[in-house]
């Protein structure tokens, strides 16, 4: 079957899921639909790997949970999971982890809820899909990006709405990696907007996204005005999801420890307590396993089968605050992923046996991204010498990654808003202990347009791929088509990895081919 087909296949299957118990059968008896509690925001599955999958799903009262899943259409030999509640503590929302999980499959499920008070009260179900990662007989592929509904562009009924995810749902592929601003906790969404390029976008609005986030139910509300969309909730039951977060979460450039300087922030503005809050929308309303943050990390490693592994970093959680970033030694000052984090992505490079390494990163490495007059946001900080501040942390990863032999690791990330394809090499270095790497850049998938940003050259990196014209004006609305994906292709036969990176269209700008270095 062609990559066309499928793709086609998968909408048909569920717009016809859609239909309800009718149709597919759902063993269940549907009462008064006022009774029933029902599914609101779609389905989505995340985290899937190791014989396990996250199924999430949101009611629109308090209910049951259960998922009902199978690896034909039919549902036949199926099994169903219940025991997960939507309760207001919650925000309504619901998570199942299903166990058993069989490789190699295509996992076809559906969520229904049940009345708390009312057993026989039982809504319709609506469906999703995911593959499973095989046993290395087929291609893998994997789709990112970063940047969701940003600069007030938001739902945009003119433009139909979050159109990327749209283009994104007609890719034949495994995984979406979600690198970052899932949200924009900090900026509202208004009627019209005033774009980057003179024109007016129009937005849906809602009462959540009228100010920015302060308490919970706040913050619960940016997640669930994307789930609003169409695109966005189609796109999300039928590939599986892995999501970190970067600052727009809970504030453009947050530190821990921080008191917000904002005069939009009346009630609260201790950055750690949004900090907490956005943590807790975020593992409610994202299929991230678990919901109890203080019990489960953000920066974790997807096992996708023999040929990829994913490592998600968090370069939030644990970072010290911005500053001139040019520290001599490596300390809580100079902290981005702290010890513990980069302890455990060390230990876990290591033991991987996977053809190739994504580490997933919420901020580029190369690239200045500044934080006022003298600060610096992310890793570079300007300084083309020796490194310092937060540049000695990725200097240790990659010397560690030369010093034991670690080959096939790209980095893949967001936050700066253009799509970019970025080649570190020591030959131009002033840091030389590494062995050279790509840098893919990708984003915005929903937001204002910006860049380029300047290269800091501490780790040689050049240029290869820009997807932005010379000269553009900053702030470009998603209308005028400057959004970006990337997709990652491992042949199974060869290991071979092609990257591309795409625009709104889904038209191919740039792609490359990497040959497996031998272990």
């Amino acid at each position: 079957m062609s990559k066309i087909a499928s793709a086609m296949k998968r909408r048909d299957f569920l717009g016809r899921a859609s239909l309800g118990a009718a149709v597919l059968g759902f063993p269940a008896i549907v009462r008064s639909q006022n009774a029933a509690p029902r599914v609101t925001s779609g389905v989505q599955a995340g985290d899937v790997a190791g014989g396990r999958a996250v199924i999430w799903a949101r009611a629109d009262r308090p209910g049951e949970m259960e998922v009902e899943w199978a690896t034909n259409e039919r549902f036949e030999r199926s099994s169903i999971v219940g025991n997960s509640f939507a309760l207001e503590s919650n925000g309504l929302c619901a998570k199942v982890d299903l166990q058993k999980v069989p490789p190699g499959e295509t996992v076809f499920y559906r969520v229904r809820f049940r009345d708390l008070q009312d057993g026989r009260a039982v809504g319709e179900p609506v469906a999703g899909r995911f593959r499973t990662a095989s046993q290395g007989d087929r291609d893998v592929t994997f789709l990112w990006g970063a940047d969701t509904v940003g600069q007030g562009y938001g739902i945009n009924p003119d433009m139909g709405g979050l159109r990327i995810y749209e283009t994104m749902s007609r890719v034949d592929a495994d995984l979406f990696i979600h690198l970052g601003d899932t949200v924009y906790a900090d900026q509202i969404i208004e009627k019209e907007k005033r774009a980057g390029d003179g024109t007016t976008f129009r937005n849906l609005t809602t009462e959540a996204k009228s100010k920015v986030a302060e308490t919970l139910d706040e913050y619960r509300g940016q997640w669930a005005y994307n789930l609003l969309d169409e695109n966005f909730r189609n796109f999300n039951g039928q590939i599986a999801q892995f999501m970190i977060w970067d600052d727009h979460e809970v504030h453009d450039n947050w530190c821990p420890g921080t008191i917000l300087e904002d005069p939009r922030y009346k009630n609260e503005r201790r950055v750690d307590v949004l900090a907490a809050r956005a943590r807790r929308g975020f593992f409610e309303f994202t299929p991230i396993r678990g919901f109890d943050p203080s019990l489960t990390k953000i920066d974790r490693i997807l096992g996708h089968g023999p040929l990829l592994d994913v490592f998600g970093l968090d370069m939030r959680s644990y970072r010290g605050v911005n500053s001139g970033n040019r520290q001599e030694k490596l300390d809580a000052s100079s902290a981005l992923l702290g010890a513990e984090q980069v302890a455990t992505l060390k230990k876990s490079l290591k033991a991987s046996r996977a053809a190739w390494k994504v580490i997933a990163s919420d901020m580029p490495i190369g690239l200045v991204v500044g934080d006022g007059p003298g600060r610096y946001e992310a890793v570079a900080n300007g300084d083309p010498d020796l490194p310092t501040g937060r540049e000695l942390e990725i200097a240790d990863i990659l010397s560690f990654l030369r010093k034991e032999r670690i080959g096939n690791v790209i980095w893949i990330t967001g936050d700066v808003h253009y799509a970019a394809a970025h080649r570190y090499s020591p030959d131009t270095a002033a840091f030389t202990d590494f062995d050279p790497f790509w840098e893919f850049v990708a984003g915005p998938l929903h937001a204002g347009t910006f860049g380029p940003n300047t290269l800091d050259k501490t780790f040689g990196p050049s240029v290869r791929f820009l997807s932005i014209p010379q000269g553009m004006k900053p702030n470009q609305p998603p209308s005028a088509g400057l959004q970006f994906f990337g997709k990652g292709i491992i042949d199974a036969k060869t290991r071979e990895l092609t990257v591309s990176l795409h625009d709104l269209s889904g038209r191919k700008l740039w792609s490359i081919t990497l040959p497996p270095q031998e272990a």
